[in-house]
């Protein structure tokens, strides 16, 4: 097995079980290896540290698979850790019943680059990392072990893989679309998931608690959700007893399988959801012209900083739609606001938010944090994974 060498001082964030290695930590590689390969880290002394991914192509040159010196990483390993993962699952309460679920979440999973989401008896994975493209058979093998399931798609076609030197890959790997589609049913509501074609691996589970935490607050209330995609929240806010819903998202196949999820909820009043083609920025401005207000706005817009050297061109889009989103708040209303921004912490969005709220002349506070669903975990050495962040703020 080849050697990571480190530079002298490079080892500390291993010593706390960060699993990255960035290229400017790395002194030397001692042998050969290829992307994806296994190779042994060890610091400028000589000690070994950790087994991880080697990456020539990336700034995070490794990934930490295993900090144990005495495990291997071969075909067992992974059996072990996808079927750790799983069980994870299986043992927390308010995950059971759950037809959509992440089943792997990377890092936080022990399994850097690899994503394992189950719709009902369909599994979708992601592989993003060079280290678990090269072990794809091995990852593909244990999940179908773990989980019993009958479909297995590949949508490794994320825009990261070009950071690690990898071509997209997509593709049925085991079985094959079912002719009636792929369905599941969370808190009620029936959606569609396009696994194919679809956001991320087809759906966003982890807004699944958030969700149902806006059909709690939705009765007798008029919702603005933007970036609706297909409506989770829309359909939520309605089976939450919501008056009217006005869901606005720029893609006009999303919003055709929006209408397409409200149709197969027969229970939900059609009559009271309203459709929106248009760019969210200038939509908030005609609304705010045509002089509408809600009882809640949602925010969940896409990825705007995928890492922190985007933050300052992000923050000013998150800036722009909260403080529009503040406007159009009825007093006493409340905003719903989120960033799945990697690049922005915490801290960074709620001073953004402030600051809308401060430029809109509205008085606001935090009543909830919000965060992923119990299926997104963050390892508490690796904080990178919480990427989640959502506000709930009572307006005045």
């Amino acid at each position: 097995m080849s050697k990571l060498i480190l530079q002298a001082g490079k080892e500390r964030s291993l010593f706390k079980h960060h699993p990255w290695l960035f290229a400017g930590s790395v002194d030397q590689l001692d042998g050969r290896a290829r992307p994806g390969d296994t190779v042994e880290v060890v610091s400028s002394r000589g000690e070994p540290l950790a087994r991880a991914a080697y990456s020539p192509h990336s700034q995070i040159r490794a990934r930490v698979w295993t900090f144990d010196l005495t495990e291997s990483v071969d075909h067992g390993f992974f059996k072990r850790r996808v079927a750790a993962a799983v069980a994870r699952r299986q043992a927390l309460p308010e995950l059971a019943g759950q037809e959509g679920l992440r089943l792997i979440h990377a890092e936080s999973d022990g399994l850097p680059g690899v994503i394992a989401d189950r719709y009902g008896d369909t599994v979708v994975v992601q592989l993003t990392s060079a280290g678990a493209d090269k072990w794809r058979g091995a990852i593909i093998d244990a999940l179908q072990l773990a989980t019993g399931c009958v479909r297995i798609f590949e949508r490794s076609d994320s825009e990261v893989r070009k950071l690690e030197g990898l071509e997209p890959t997509t593709g049925w790997l085991l079985g094959e679309a079912p002719p009636e589609g792929i369905h599941i049913v969370e808190n009620g509501v029936t959606m569609t998931v396009d696994v194919v074609g679809g956001h991320k691996t087809g759906f966003y589970l982890d807004q699944r608690d958030n969700r149902k935490r806006l059909a709690d607050l939705a009765k007798d209330k008029r919702v603005l959700n933007c970036f609706c995609y297909t409506a989770g929240f829309s359909l939520q806010a309605l089976a939450g007893g919501a008056l009217d819903v006005v869901s606005v998202d720029s893609s006009g196949p999303a919003l055709a399988i929006a209408q397409h999820n409200l149709a197969l909820n027969p229970a939900l009043d059609a009559n009271r959801a309203r459709w929106r083609e248009a760019d969210v920025f200038t939509e908030l401005r005609d609304l705010r012209k045509a002089g509408e207000s809600f009882d809640i706005v949602v925010l969940d817009p896409p990825k705007f900083a995928p890492s922190a050297s985007h933050a300052d061109r992000a923050s000013k889009a998150y800036k722009d739609i909260n403080l529009n989103g503040f406007k159009l708040v009825a007093p006493g209303g409340l905003l719903m606001t989120y960033s799945c921004s990697g690049g922005i912490g915490l801290e960074l969005f709620q001073k953004i938010v402030a600051g809308a709220a401060r430029d809109a002349g509205r008085s606001a506070r935090i009543i909830q944090r919000l965060q992923g669903s119990a299926d997104h975990p963050v390892d508490l050495a690796f904080p990178e994974g919480e990427y989640l962040k959502g506000l709930l703020v009572q307006v005045d």
